[in-house]
């Protein structure tokens, strides 16, 4: 829970600075593009000046440095029309065969400048435009930067998973195997000394089911190889197991179709999973209610759903019931669901959710699988 936590507050502190540089980016564009947007008609409007001095001097008046400002312009696009809307003249517009289109967007805009019997219609720079644009882009970048960040601290955070999975799963099969070899030799012996006890029997299937956890331990620390299975004997063998350990106020009704649905999977660690969410399912009707184990044939993929009558999972809650360690039993160590969903996901290629959930009424758990 620790490190979820952590990766929680590292992209909240992340999403929090992106938003940030991207109000101050917008702030300052805002306020630059502003200042050069004035400094800019402040230009033109000396700049028409100098046109209307050039247009009124006679031969005898000094037009250097009147010249010299109408040739200063050389980045703001310009328009100068007569009386009759004709244009007279033009600067920086290299298009000029739409230079009409260009002119309606200079009115348009009201970006214009009457001197005498001219009007000079001018339009933002090119470097006004493209720092109007500048936050934009800087923005579209920092959003690509923390969603690239989240993706690799969740990809680190989820191999670190796998790999304290892995450890866990294989030091567990390693600590079973041996004492759980030594009961199965002692149940042997124990039925060859009294071969009439009824004990015996019991005795030796509770040895075997230590043993196939053992067996499940093991592959979920390797990779193991799934084969095609018949889902509806899968689920059978789950409802005949918690028939034999849960009370006689838990009744499990099955929904399967008539035929065989035959799915390539690791039998024994899907049953896990089943197993898990119907003890979760007792644990939620405190030992009395129903289960209901319905099996769907799809079109292209097969649907399992485990619903139960308990009390139900908080909305709050709904998006961490997977996640390691999380439990709100009083013993709980929080690592059941989690397990099931690795199972499913990636062993399976599969997908289990929370399909509903209501405050007593009860919660529904769904598998998604590939057909075969």
């Amino acid at each position: 829970m620790q490190w979820t936590d952590r990766i929680r507050q590292i992209k909240i502190i992340l999403v929090f600075a992106a938003v940030i540089i991207a109000v101050a980016s917008l702030l300052v564009s805002h306020f630059l593009v502003r200042d050069l947007s004035k400094e800019e008609r402040n230009k033109m409007e000396v700049w028409a000046q100098a046109l209307h001095a050039l247009n009124a001097a006679d031969e005898h008046t000094d037009l250097s440095l009147v010249l010299r400002v109408i040739e200063g312009n050389n980045t703001i696009p310009v328009i100068v029309l007569n009386d009759d809307g004709e244009i007279t003249d033009y600067r920086n517009i290299d298009d000029t065969i739409r230079i009409d289109n260009y002119l309606r967007r200079m009115i348009q805009t009201g970006d214009t400048i009457r001197i005498d019997s001219q009007v000079i219609c001018y339009d933002e720079s090119i470097m006004l435009k493209r720092l109007s644009v500048w936050p934009y882009v800087q923005l579209g970048i920092v959003l690509i930067f923390v969603v690239v960040a989240i993706f690799a601290l969740l990809s680190s955070k989820r191999a670190e998973q796998n790999k304290v999975w892995v450890g866990l799963s294989k030091e567990t099969a390693h600590q079973l195997g041996t004492p759980v070899s030594s009961l199965m030799a002692w149940v042997e012996m124990l039925k060859e000394e009294y071969p009439n006890d009824h004990l015996l029997p019991e005795m030796d299937k509770d040895v075997k089911r230590l043993q196939l956890i053992a067996e499940r331990f093991s592959k979920i620390g390797s990779l193991p190889e799934p084969v095609e299975a018949s889902m509806n004997e899968v689920l059978q063998h789950v409802v005949e197991y918690m028939d034999r350990r849960t009370s006689n106020q838990v009744q499990i009704l099955c929904q399967f179709p008539d035929h065989e649905v035959i799915v390539r999977m690791n039998a024994s660690l899907f049953e896990w999973v089943i197993e898990n969410l119907c003890k979760n399912a007792v644990d939620s009707m405190e030992g009395k209610g129903t289960i209901t184990l319905t099996l769907y044939d799809e079109l292209q993929q097969i649907a399992i759903e485990v619903q139960d009558t308990g009390k139900g999972i908080k909305k709050k809650y709904l998006n961490s019931v997977f996640m390691p360690g999380f439990t709100t039993k009083k013993r709980g160590w929080g690592l059941g669901l989690s397990l099931a969903r690795r199972i499913v996901e990636e062993y399976h290629k599969g997908h289990i959710f929370v399909k509903q959930s209501e405050i007593g009424v009860g919660t529904t758990f769904r598998i998604e699988m590939p057909k075969s």
